[in-house]
């Protein structure tokens, strides 16, 4: 029972790491659409990258990962302040880009 129930965990895990995930950043200093123009270019080099989203009025930079693919904070961190901007937060979630692009839409209505 007890290997069944790890078995059923591990898969769960598994599934769960396989899938895209999306990266939510609070980041500051950002004024223009060439900012938005530069942290975007700056996180497409990255190959796990798929879909990037810059919003200047709420500060917030999503990034997309291909599926299994991952991005660490630390170098996520190292892209936007190297690029000369703060990043405030960092968090992973479930909400799709397509949730997220309906937000902003939402919010300049």
């Amino acid at each position: 029972m007890r290997t069944t129930f790890c078995l059923i965990a591990s898969l769960i895990l598994t599934s769960l790491n396989a899938q895209a995930s999306t990266i939510e950043m609070k980041v500051h200093g950002m004024v223009c659409g060439f900012c938005a123009q530069g942290i975007e270019k700056s996180l497409r080099k990255n190959p796990a990258t798929a879909e990037v989203i810059v919003n200047l009025e709420n500060k917030l930079v999503a990034v997309s990962t291909r599926e299994g693919q991952d991005i660490p904070d630390a170098e996520l961190r190292k892209m936007i302040t190297s690029a000369g901007y703060e990043v405030k937060d960092i968090s992973r979630t479930q909400r799709t880009m397509s949730e997220i692009r309906g937000d902003i839409a939402q919010a300049k209505e």
